[in-house]
């Protein structure tokens, strides 16, 4: 007899650019090792990584410059999406901050079990101002999954919530995270990720690495990503005269060659959620520098062990930290030897026994 599959949906903006739709598309893979049909939803047109299962792009079938218009077709289309199909599960991983709409997305989800994913500490994104309009949305729901433990405490806080779980991202270190590090002619310190200064703040980045003076030691800046400030950034590079030691790199869906070839890997963000950029540097082998934002970095760094956990929006104790990981080979060599086994809680095979206890 033939075991029906129970069925996911998971609905997520696209599959393009950021680090919540790569979560999203990776997800996918892991719930269909477990036995799961996985039906993937996107709202925008944009499919930059792989993904398994089904794939209703609902970005195709927009109409411009017909706005609102656009939004009811893709409410009914997710609905027949929904019926047709049979989905007894939902998982959302988009930001959530229009309450109308997000209410008439909970009125299509219905009766089905529904997961809310929150990615960052910044709140704005995924709850409204009233706690009384986010109890509306998000009290009686079957799981609101928080990617820290940060986060996760502020919402029981903020918003009185008794049913949310604390999930880390997870990375594969089974694959291409564990391949061994490549050579490089190169010397370069990387950041990758999405290029918007709200949340990742090249300015602290950039100021610090003027600071440092690093690049009088040969190592210059690599930038790796796209996204809506690209200029903002080229500007910034230009006005403290580091066009020669900065160096953006376009966008790739596989970012690991780089970063293997790195010396270490940074983050300057304002506020985070839990950074794949940090998990997935660690599990190459390559250690990390980041800011003590909310949330995220300090959950995953263990400062001196692992990598530099350092004050944020302090630009000097970045350019120290900056540094210290070239000056300090005894300190660089140990950090780099624990980086690998620092992520290895946060397996495919870990992590998905948490999401599994959730679906079922």
């Amino acid at each position: 007899m033939i075991k029906n599959k129970k069925k996911v949906a998971i609905v997520s903006t696209s599959f393009g650019g950021g680090g919540a739709e790569r979560f999203a598309a990776s997800l996918g893979f892991m719930l269909e090792k477990l036995d799961f049909e996985i039906h993937n939803i996107i709202i925008n047109d944009s499919v930059d990584y792989q993904y398994c299962g089904h794939l209703l792009n609902l970005g195709k079938f927009e109409k411009k410059p017909f706005g609102f218009t656009n939004k009811i077709i893709k409410a009914i289309l997710l609905n027949q999406y929904l019926n047709k199909n049979e989905i007894e599960y939902v998982i959302d991983n988009r930001p959530r901050n229009q309450f109308i709409r997000d209410l008439i997305g909970k009125f299509i989800f219905g009766k089905r079990k529904s997961v809310y994913v929150v990615h960052s500490y910044n709140f704005e994104n995924y709850f409204p101002k009233s706690v009384f309009l986010a109890k509306i949305l998000y009290q009686n729901t079957s799981k609101l999954v928080c990617v820290s433990h940060s986060i996760e405490h502020q919402v029981k806080h903020k918003f009185g919530f008794n049913n949310t779980t604390t999930i880390h991202n997870f990375v594969d270190i089974s694959s291409n995270n564990a391949a061994k590090a490549t050579s490089d002619l190169e010397d370069f310190i990387l950041f990758f990720g999405r290029l918007d200064n709200k949340s990742k703040n090249f300015d602290l980045m950039l100021d610090a690495f003027l600071i440092s003076g690093i690049f009088n030691k040969g190592y210059h800046l690599k930038i790796m990503g796209n996204g809506p400030d690209l200029d903002f950034i080229q500007n910034k590079i230009r006005i403290l005269h580091l066009d020669n030691f900065v160096k953006l790199v376009p966008f790739t869906s596989n970012p690991f060659k780089c970063v293997r070839a790195a010396k270490y890997t940074i983050l300057s963000s304002h506020y985070e959620g839990f950074p794949m950029s940090i998990v997935e540097s660690l599990a190459l082998g390559i250690p990390v520098i980041a800011v003590d934002c909310n949330s995220g970095p300090r959950e995953i760094i263990k400062n001196e062990y692992n990598g530099l956990l350092v004050e944020n929006n302090n630009p000097q104790a970045f350019a120290e930290a900056m540094n210290r990981m070239i000056d300090e080979p005894i300190l660089y060599n140990f950090c780099k030897s624990n980086s690998l086994k620092s992520v290895e809680h946060l397996s495919l095979t870990t992590i998905s026994k948490q999401w599994e206890s959730i679906l079922i």
